[in-house]
Parts: structure tokens; sequence; C-alpha cells
């Protein structure tokens, strides 16, 4: 399953990427829910219960093999990623309330994400029983995720200063991880590739795409303005399939090549969908104010 070097990795590579949201947040972001709290209680229910629901018609409409299945489900369960923030400012969604998402999503994966494994390997693999996250590797989960986000809070409420010159060189090494996790699981799968983005690529594609749509569209329909539903879309839409990747690669996790190829391909597809997604809106928010 690839270069045990690169396996070893994977947990550290994650903590850069979740030390680089705890460098970028203050406890006001979790109390700044308050301030938004009709959209973020939508985005909430569209995260933790609208999209695995959805994710699990999917799969199984598209007849997917079964560990693939899984990896699309825990693609669903993953939380929004730090790209979301990215994506939501450069087509104007507003950036604190994804910041805010972001914080509290990833908090609650904790738990939501092992439930939405367990459930789903309990379903499309009842022969595997050791593939689950039990509580050990629950806690394991909980250490990688929410670990480097304490420490990164903790840096930037004490020495601000470090924290804002590390802020970029880390975001920008978060970059590097996912492209590594990326190319990790397509390169140890080399073999297989074809055979997997036939059996996958469709599917990652249209959750990507409703995931985006029911992330902009449930706000609206709820009376939440375009720039917030922008926001709750980018959140939506756009996972940390770094984390996806490395629970789905850790061996002491999944221990699945073939649960991260979902991951894989979706978060190839997201910056080209995500890219789409935010020039449509802008585009329509544009001629309804002219």
């Amino acid at each position: 399953m690839g270069s045990p070097l690169i396996l070893a990795s994977l947990p550290f590579a994650i903590g850069i990427v979740m030390l680089g949201l705890g460098l970028s947040l203050t406890l006001d972001d979790f109390r700044r829910v308050g301030q938004y709290p009709k959209a973020a209680v939508v985005a909430l229910l569209c995260q933790i219960v609208l999209l695995p629901a959805i994710c699990f018609g999917l799969v199984l409409a598209f007849r997917l093999p079964p560990e693939l299945a899984v990896g699309v489900l825990l693609v669903a369960a993953s939380p929004g990623g730090p790209t979301a923030n990215l994506f939501s400012h450069l087509f104007g969604g507003n950036v604190a309330l994804n910041v805010t998402l972001t914080a509290i999503n990833s908090v609650l994966a904790v738990v939501t994400l092992p439930i939405v494994v367990n459930l789903s390997a309990g379903y499309f693999l009842p022969d595997e029983a050791a593939l689950g996250l039990q509580f050990d590797k629950m806690l394991q989960v909980f250490v990688m995720v929410l670990g480097p986000v304490a420490i990164g809070m903790l840096v930037r409420a004490r020495v601000p200063e470090v924290a804002r010159r590390l802020n970029l060189p880390v975001r920008a090494l978060s970059i590097v991880v996912l492209v590594g996790a990326i190319y990790a699981v397509l390169y140890s799968e080399r073999e297989h590739l074809v055979d997997y983005f036939v059996s996958v690529g469709l599917a990652a594609l249209v959750f990507n795409i409703v995931s985006l749509l029911v992330g902009y569209g449930v706000p609206r329909l709820a009376g939440v303005d375009h720039r917030t539903a922008t926001a709750v879309g980018f959140e939506i839409g756009i996972h940390n399939t770094g984390l996806a990747i490395t629970v789905a690669l850790s061996p002491t996790l999944l221990n699945s090549a073939e649960i991260a190829i979902p991951g894989a391909v979706y978060g190839i597809v997201m910056f080209f969908t995500a890219t789409g997604f935010g020039w449509l809106i802008s585009r329509r928010a544009r001629k309804s104010v002219s």
C-alpha cells in the first residue's frame, strides 16, 4: 500500500493541516456562531445529517464496490477544509462564517466521523469486523484533529506575532500535504487507477456538485442572504480530504488504500467544481443586483 515512510508520516502531515487551522482561530470564532444562528444551524444540519444521507443514496444508486462506498461516505463525514475559506474569499462569501463553521465542524467531526464510518462499514462491509473506528481508534482521530488545532490556537493567543509569521508557510505546507496525500494514494493503487476512476469518478463528481448546491441552496431557501449562503456552499462542498485520506490509509485506523481512493478523487475534482460554482453564483448575484 505504498511506502511505509509515507504511511507513518500521514498523521503528522494532517497534524500540520490542523495546526494551520488552529493558527487562524481564536475563541471568538466559536462564540461568533451567535451572530449567524440561522446560517450556522442550517449549515451544521446539512453537514451532519443531510449530506451523509444524500451520499448514502448516491453510493447505492451508483452501485459502488463496498470499499469505495465507505470511502465516499468517509469524505461526506469529513469537515470542511481550510480551502473553503479561500474560495469563499475569492467569490465574495462571508469568510468569518467559514472560519466559524470550519472550527465547529472540526470539533464535531471527532464524534460524527467515526459514527458515519462505523455505520457505513457495518452496512457495506459486514464481514470486516475490525474495520470500523473503535474507541481506541476514535481517540487517535481526536488527538490527530483537535490536538494540533488546540496548539495552534494557544500559539496565536500567547504569541500572536509567531502565529502571524507561521500562518502563510503552514498554509502553503498544508497544500503540499494534500497533494502529497493524493499522490500517495494514486501511486499505491496505480495498477487499478483506471478501474477506480471509472467506478468512483462520476459518483465523486455528482456528490461534489450536490454538496455545493445543497450548501448554497438550502440556506437560501431558509432565507439566508447570498453572501452567507456562498460561505455555507463552500463549507459544505469543500471537504478536508486530507483528513479522509489519512484516516483511510493510516495502518492504525482503517488501513485501506481502496477506501482512500474516493478522497483522492474528490480532492482533485473539488477544485474545478468549486471554481465553476463560485463563478456561476457570483455571476447570478451580479445579474440580480443589476
